[in-house]
């Protein structure tokens, strides 16, 4: 398709790349600017959030990136008068809605690749090209599952349906709907009230290994200096799955391990971690540590990386990132889905039970050459099925791109 380009909307920033969502909406953009010159809209949630604008302008043609200044209590109000869900208008943002105006009726865009459902609003109805919408994993059933829990039941209802609502429209309006796993493709394809004509398909997330290697990382020796054994657990730590899961090690697991390993420690890294998890730090062997520059000394310092969420949806990169490192990693079934390890193989997978993961983890210190073998197994196992560049191959192909029409993005 020589002379077309393409449009690129995500609800975030995609650099740097240093959380879930901007990880995978960056790979995705970058396999995108190798197609065809790739005009990027975005959002911010504050102007700190511009540190990537720099990295953003050197590889797009043209770009624009708004700050979502809106309150949540205005986008709660214009979402019930409006019947939309909350995260539909939290999203919206009119100079973003007319750049996506001005660059269609400016510029050749054969396609658009909207990154999260929160963005699908803003591909008008009479866009003519190719449509691929990477929702990553179905929203609705995550709001669904938080009502389940007793978690705000009415708004949560409210938004898992409208929500719904939005990710069944946007597969119909779709070339190609992407998910970030089977079980997730499954999931939004049983959710269909009408399926037909409906393409579903499935993009993984991938790990940078290069970056990730144990071979280039000393392990931060505040860490390493003391004697452990160490579990460590990152995320973006006001992300309430994250939040949930820190808060139940802390109390429920880690007790349980310093009743034969006194010494033992549970590391909290990641941004924005809230109150409650600020008060673990008075907790016996709990430190967290907040936002920090870079993860992997963390992970390189870490007896075993821990992922015990309960509420999970797609693909964990924090588990992929921990494999790459060569770190055993101990996480619940839940934290396990989308990647086609193995348990005692790869990893280790255990209940959501605190005695039970507390029984692994100390199984796991006491052999520690066995985990050695199960770190250096995960490496190898993310190296063979887990690149970036194989993950994003079939983009290609739903953008009607032909791979050898590929170029470099200067």
């Amino acid at each position: 398709m020589s002379g077309s380009e393409i449009l690129f909307l995500a609800h975030r920033l995609p650099f740097p790349p240093d959380r879930g969502d901007r990880i995978r909406a960056h790979h995705l953009l970058q396999a995108v600017a190798a197609l065809a010159p790739v005009h990027v809209g975005c959002l911010v949630d504050s102007e700190a959030d511009r540190v990537g604008e720099g990295a953003l302008a050197a590889l797009a043609t043209s770009h624009c990136v708004v700050t979502r200044s809106k309150p949540l209590p205005l986008a709660g109000l214009e979402a019930l008068a409006a019947n939309k869900p909350v995260s539909l208008t939290a999203f919206h943002h009119r100079k973003l809605e007319a750049w996506v105006r001005q660059v269609l009726a400016e510029r050749p865009i054969a396609a658009i690749v909207v990154f999260s459902g929160q963005m699908g609003q803003y591909v008008p109805a009479d866009f003519a090209g190719r449509v691929v919408v990477d929702l990553c994993d179905v929203d609705s059933a995550k709001f669904a599952a938080y009502a389940e829990a007793g978690e705000r039941p009415w708004l949560n209802r409210r938004e898992a349906r409208l929500l719904a609502e939005v990710e069944e429209a946007l597969g119909h309006r779709a070339t190609a709907t992407v998910l970030i796993s089977e079980a997730e493709a499954q999931l939004y394809a049983s959710r269909l009230r009408n399926p037909t004509g409906v393409n579903v398909q499935v993009i993984g997330n991938g790990v940078d290994a290069a970056f990730f290697d144990p071979q280039e990382v000393v392990p931060l020796p505040a860490i390493a200096a003391r004697p452990g054994p160490h579990f460590v657990f990152t995320g973006q730590m006001d992300y309430r799955p994250n939040e949930q899961a820190a808060l139940w090690v802390a109390g429920a697991v880690l007790p349980e391990v310093r009743a034969v390993h006194r010494q033992a420690e549970f590391h909290i890294v990641g941004r924005s971690p809230t109150p409650l998890l600020r008060r673990c730090a008075d907790e016996p062997g709990v430190t967290v540590w907040g936002e920090v520059p870079d993860v992997r000394p963390f992970l390189a310092a870490a007896t075993c990386v821990l992922a015990p969420l309960t509420v999970a949806r797609g693909v964990q990169n924090k588990v992929l990132e921990a494999m790459a490192m060569a770190r055993p990693v101990l996480l619940t079934p839940e934290a396990a889905t989308g990647i086609a390890a193995i348990d005692g193989e790869h990893w280790l997978v255990e209940k959501n039970e605190g005695k039970a993961f507390a029984q692994r983890a100390l199984d796991l210190v006491e052999n520690a050459a066995g985990g050695e073998r199960l770190g250096e197994a995960a490496r190898r196992f993310v190296l063979a099925n887990q690149a970036w560049p194989a993950m994003m191959a079939p983009l290609a192909t739903l953008l009607g791109f032909a791979v050898e029409g590929q170029r470099h993005a200067a």
